[in-house]
C-alpha cells in the first residue's frame, strides 16, 4: 500500500468490475470529498482476526474498522470507534515516498501489530473480545462518517495506492516478510489480483512505476 498523505477505506454493495490489478496503481491526484474506489467484497462471517491494508465500515458503526494516517509519523487503527496509534520513529514531515503498511488484530488477545516496510513496530492492544460486523462498506481513499458516505476533503487520500489485500487471519512474521517482498499469499478476503471495484470521482488507474515496496 503506497501512501503520500492521509487514507482510509470503506465497504459498500455496488455494481463493479473484477480485474487483475497487478503492476497497476490507483492515483488520487488531489484532495476531494467525492474521489473514491468502492470495493465489492463479501464478508461471510464476523471477523475475530484479520490482516489488512485499509479501513472498513458497517451500518451500525462508521469506524468499525479503519486504518488512517493523521500525521506524517503516525498510523491509527480504529475498531468499533476505539483506536490505537503507532508512531513512526524519525519521520516528522510529509515526504513523497512509498510505504508498505500491514496491520493485524486478533479478538482473543486484542493484540494489534503494525508492520512498516517489512519491520514491526511495538505491539499494542485494542478491543479484546470484539468482532467486526459483516454488512459492510469498503472504500479506498476516503474516511466515511456514515455508512458509505460522509466524506470530507481534508480527510481524503492524496497519492498512489496499490496491492490491497485482506486475510481473515493474523499473518506470521515470516508471512509479513514475504508479503513485503512482493509475494502473494493465499486464502484472502480481498485480492488485488482479482479485485472487484468501482471508481467514483477523480481517481486514475495507471501502471505502477515501481517494481515493489521493500
Amino acid at each position: 500500500l503506497g501512501k503520500a498523505g492521509q487514507a482510509s477505506l470503506v465497504l459498500r454493495p455496488c455494481t463493479a468490475q473484477t480485474i487483475n490489478l497487478q503492476k497497476m496503481v490507483f492515483i488520487f491526484p488531489e484532495t476531494s470529498s467525492t474521489a473514491a474506489v468502492v470495493l465489492k467484497t463479501p464478508i461471510p462471517q464476523p471477523l475475530t482476526k484479520f490482516t489488512l491494508l485499509f479501513s472498513y465500515s458497517t451500518r451500525s458503526r462508521d469506524n468499525d474498522l479503519l486504518l488512517f494516517k493523521p500525521a506524517p509519523n503516525q498510523y491509527t487503527l480504529y475498531l468499533d470507534n476505539a483506536s490505537v496509534s503507532f508512531t513512526i520513529p524519525g519521520k516528522q514531515v510529509h515526504e513523497p515516498s512509498w510505504e508498505h503498511i500491514c496491520v493485524s488484530w486478533e479478538s482473543a488477545t486484542g493484540v494489534v501489530e503494525l508492520w512498516l516496510d517489512g519491520k514491526p513496530l511495538p505491539r499494542m492492544s485494542l478491543r479484546k473480545g470484539y468482532s467486526v460486523g459483516t454488512e459492510a462498506s469498503i472504500i479506498l481513499g476516503q474516511d466515511q462518517d456514515s455508512f458509505g458516505a460522509g466524506f470530507e476533503s481534508q480527510q481524503s487520500f492524496v497519492g498512489e495506492l496499490k496491492d490491497v489485500y485482506m486475510w481473515d487471519r493474523v499473518l506470521s512474521a515470516q508471512e509479513m516478510s514475504l508479503v513485503c517482498s512482493g509475494q502473494v499469499l493465499s486464502n484472502y478476503l480481498i485480492n488485488w489480483q482479482a479485485l472487484s471495484y468501482e471508481i467514483k470521482g477523480y481517481v486514475v488507474l495507471k501502471p505502477s512505476l515501481l517494481p515493489s515496496f521493500c
